[in-house]
């Protein structure tokens, strides 16, 4: 298969091997080039895989896992590395990649509310990528998706925009699966019977996150969206799929039946030609009338077709009180917000025509 050249850095763990399952066989980009930490290098992928409800995909699973040093992806000429590195690591790293001409699709948090860096969801913010972007000589990008959590709130937010009050506070609590902390995890003991109240960083990553992502840009700089997000984050023992509830500020006069259309007609992401993305669920919200969904493990793989799957949110418990509107949410913590995102991203990037062959 001919396609541009990619890399996935940290495909060892969860995030990573998620980025491998939709890359493996890839419309537009050849299989990756495989790079892990030292406890993965030199095994092969399907030696390594970690996700229960996927194979390893055929392409990937005998090639070999190799440490990740910017000049062996400089002399390998790979244009496109898709990051799933801890933020320690991707602190210093991408932005290295990037001045050696590489661009970077990324999943960590190091550089999502760096100014320049657009933080992308294409069905959303796709003009971010355009007006945003400072990629300096090298030609080369800088792109991240959001924490898996605000992923979620803002696709269920976005369709109502022309609904809700300009100043309303979003009030936000998380059921946050054992997956989004990675596959070592919340130790089994600590989680077993057990609700978790607190996980580092949360509950402002989705304040700060939505807030850049539903801002708007004007004369070429971005103004954050003008309301709070007060957000309460726990972690549950479900193992993907993260629930969470919503309530939020309403304009008077907002019927349930429009807001229900406003998620069900709420376009996917598409190229310039019009042309849905390869990755992009038909229907990115899923708008449900059961009075017990969702549910993680009935609502988290939710998205068509095959390649999208885990690509939708899925709404429901729809209530209106006075001017509040309440309702649950779940999102696909590892793909939506996480591996699927910023494949997403990239998809978008190279139907504009700002991806290509390292020279």
């Amino acid at each position: 298969m001919s396609g541009l050249r990619t890399a996935i850095a940290g495909a060892g763990g969860w995030i990573g091997q998620h980025f491998a399952r939709l890359l493996g066989d890839h419309p537009w980009f050849e299989p990756p080039r495989l790079f892990g930490g030292p406890s993965t290098v030199g095994r092969f992928l399907e030696d390594v895989w970690l996700l229960p409800d996927s194979p390893c995909p055929e392409s990937l699973a005998k090639v070999k896992l190799e440490p990740l040093r910017p000049r062996t992806l400089e002399r390998l000429r790979i244009p496109v590395v898709f990051s799933a590195l801890p933020a320690s690591d991707a602190r210093e790293l991408e932005p290295r990649l990037v001045k050696r001409g590489i661009s970077v699709f990324s999943n960590a948090s190091a550089h999502r509310l760096d100014p320049g860096v657009p933080l992308l969801m294409p069905e959303v913010n796709a003009d971010h990528l355009s007006e945003v972007t400072v990629s300096g000589r090298s030609g080369a990008l800088l792109v991240t998706n959001p924490n898996c959590s605000t992923a979620g709130l803002v696709l269920g937010l976005a369709p109502l925009r022309a609904y809700l009050d300009r100043r309303t506070t979003v009030y936000v609590s998380t059921y946050q699966a054992l997956s989004g902390a990675g596959y070592q995890g919340v130790p089994s003991l600590a989680i077993t019977d057990n609700v978790v109240p607190y996980i580092p960083e949360e509950e402002e990553k989705m304040h700060l996150e939505t807030r850049k992502i539903l801002g708007r840009v004007r004369r070429g700089r971005l103004q954050e969206a003008p309301f709070e997000v007060l957000a309460h984050c726990a972690r549950v023992s479900s193992r993907e799929g993260h629930l969470m509830s919503v309530t939020v500020g309403l304009k008077p006069g907002a019927p349930e039946e429009g807001l229900g259309r406003a998620w069900d007609h709420f376009p996917p992401a598409r190229g310039p030609d019009g042309a849905r993305l390869p990755t992009a669920a038909e229907r990115p919200v899923i708008w449900r009338t059961e009075p017990d969904r969702p549910q993680p493990l009935r609502d988290r793989w939710a998205g068509s077709p095959e390649r999208a799957r885990g690509m939708a949110v899925t709404v429901g418990r729809v209530r209106i009180t006075g001017r509040h509107l309440r309702f649950f949410l779940l999102v696909h913590n590892a793909v939506r917000g996480g591996a699927g995102g910023s494949v997403l991203n990239a998809e978008l990037a190279y139907a504009r025509g700002l991806l290509r062959e390292a020279a």
